[in-house]
């Protein structure tokens, strides 16, 4: 990294710090701290729900998503806007009608108390494991990339937010998330620009989308019925909006952003904004890992991206077999980089000549086949090493083509990215920690002595999930590794709150048997993998909904036979 780079990054971190801490210290009273005083206006909801969801794995992991596999990951946000659509109007003025501080205050006054005991550790688990990932995620790879401390990077980014976050509460992290999302956004314009810069200058924008798609990268829809293929408009329409629908709608991290509007239009509003542009948002970021691809059709792109893993091939006995891997791939290259200047030819000339799209799709699998075969002999040579590279792809790019000072702004967007989606977690774990969990047990405190704990268990929190991302290790994808972990819990929660806004006729034992059974039976589904992680959220929800019907049912059958 140059200077340049360093006094980028330093700079843009440090104001976000210093300026989250600052503008918002010393919150009065408990409703200030948790909901920022109910003052937030719809437009800051709407950024802060965006930044909450959007954390650094997104901007690491879904450009790498396209490179590998194209547009089609687009799929699973389909069911977001009509999730946004049905907490709007229905979640939303039922939370401000009860005046509550969590979600989950709202099962109590429906069930009892041990339901939303269930609920809020439910969630605690899960967020609690999502917080460590959101800061492991950008410190292992900027950790393998640049050869920094892993351990290191952890603790600065657990710190960095943990400082601001107990320091303002719910403001902090409305307030921060502002001016994270403006580097976020200007960080990834910026690199879409220079990325369509660097390509040949006889390459218009729509010749890069028919040399995309003529590799198979511009397949957005997928409507096959196969339970077992990831991402299809079917598992995004219905496993994505009920995952959506418990995210938003059940989960603290979302809800603690929303329930802070100066109203429940401003809350609404900040709700429906988030559906109109994620979509947009998460198909601009693929478009970029898209870009990135055809940059690499005409320069040469490496065997493997994880850099860790090629040092450690270089120095085993496999070193050989993968120079050879190398040397093929290079002649590859070289023919690619032939071929498609010949294809931008013709197309400026408006032929779209097939025969050479099929000599780039024979080539892309010939070099789908060497990484495979790679990825084979890196785990030879250490069984333990994680093969898949699709999250170096996008900052192995940044670090090796940027101009200086923009690869400082990229390194931002990502620490900015961890920041955001982290402070909003631990501010949720917090605050569910403090009033579903601490004040229930410790009833007839001051406000002052709650606004502490709260943010002790802010504290608290921020070392549970730096302690966590501290022993982490990669799983395939890291941003599939996210949402697996809230597929396997949220279909139990959000069962629970459907069943609470709609079906009056199940009361409090026969949710709590159900969904105890539910969640049970979810990571047996888990477990055995027998369905896309995307459907366990339908699944999940549904059973819940249908033992608890079927519990009622027999606990009034059994009331009748005690009765007569």
């Amino acid at each position: 990294m140059a200077n340049l780079d360093w006094i980028v990054l330093s700079f843009t971190l440090l104001f976000i710090v210093i300026y989250g801490a600052v503008k918002t210290k010393g919150s009065a009273n408990v409703k200030d701290y948790i909901l920022g005083n109910n003052e937030t206006p719809w437009f800051t909801v709407g950024i802060s729900v965006m930044a909450t969801q959007a954390s650094a794995i997104t901007f690491l992991s879904t450009p790498g998503q396209a490179y590998h596999d194209g547009m089609g990951f687009v799929q699973f946000y389909f069911g977001l806007p009509l999730a946004m659509v049905v907490i709007a109007y229905t979640f939303i003025p039922i939370y401000h009608k009860l005046k509550v501080y969590t979600a989950y205050e709202y099962l109590e006054q429906r069930f009892d108390v041990k339901t939303r005991t269930l609920a809020a550790i439910l969630f605690l688990i899960q967020r609690g494991l999502g917080t460590g990932i959101t800061i492991y995620a950008p410190a292992i790879i900027l950790s393998a990339l640049l050869g920094w401390n892993l351990f290191m990077l952890n603790i600065i980014i657990g710190i960095l937010v943990i400082v601001y976050t107990v320091t303002g509460g719910t403001k902090a992290v409305n307030v921060t998330q502002k001016q994270q999302m403006f580097v976020i956004f200007s960080g990834m314009v910026i690199t879409f620009i220079i990325i369509l810069n660097q390509l040949p200058e006889q390459l218009d924008f729509g010749n890069v989308l028919k040399i995309a798609g003529a590799n198979g990268k511009m397949d957005i829809l997928d409507f096959s019925y196969n339970p077992e293929t990831r991402y299809t408009f079917w598992s995004g329409i219905t496993g994505g909006f009920f995952l959506m629908l418990s995210y938003f709608g059940t989960d603290q991290s979302q809800v603690g952003r929303y329930l802070s509007g100066k109203s429940i239009k401003e809350s609404q509003m900040g709700l429906i904004m988030n559906g109109i542009l994620k979509v947009p948002m998460q198909f601009f970021i693929l478009l970029t890992g898209v870009l990135v691809f055809v940059f690499y059709q005409f320069n040469s792109a490496p065997l493997h991206f994880n850099p860790t893993n090629v040092t450690n091939i270089e120095n085993s006995k496999y070193k050989s077999d993968y120079n050879k891997l190398e040397e093929k791939l290079t002649v590859i290259n070289e023919e690619k980089n032939v071929i498609n200047h010949i294809y931008i030819e013709q197309l400026n000339y408006e032929y779209d000549n097939n025969a050479l799209k099929k000599k780039m799709q024979t080539l892309t699998v010939q070099e789908k086949e060497l990484r495979e075969e790679a990825k084979a002999l890196i785990a030879k040579s250490d069984s333990k090493a994680e093969t898949n590279d699709k999250d170096y792809v996008f900052l192995y790019f940044i670090l090796h083509h940027l101009p200086k000072g923009i690869l400082g702004l990229l390194l931002a967007v990502i620490f900015s990215a961890a920041m955001s989606s982290s402070a909003s977690g631990l501010n949720s774990l917090a605050a569910t920690s403090t009033i579903d969990i601490y004040k229930r047990n410790k009833e007839g405190k001051s406000d002052k002595h709650y606004v502490y704990a709260t943010q002790y268990f802010t504290l608290f929190w921020g070392l549970v999930a730096i302690g966590f991302a501290c022993i982490s290790s990669l799983f395939e994808n890291l941003i599939q590794l996210v949402n697996i972990i809230g597929s396997i819990f949220y279909g139990t929660v959000l069962g629970i709150f459907l069943v609470g806004f709609y079906i009056h006729y199940v009361k409090g034992k026969a949710i709590f048997i159900a969904a105890s059974i539910s969640q049970l039976t979810i990571f047996y589904i888990f477990y055995i993998d027998v369905v896309s992680f995307l459907w366990l959220n339908f699944i999940g929800a549904m059973l819940t909904i249908l033992l608890s019907l079927s519990i009622q049912s027999f606990l009034n059958s059994k009331d009748k036979k005690a009765m007569a």
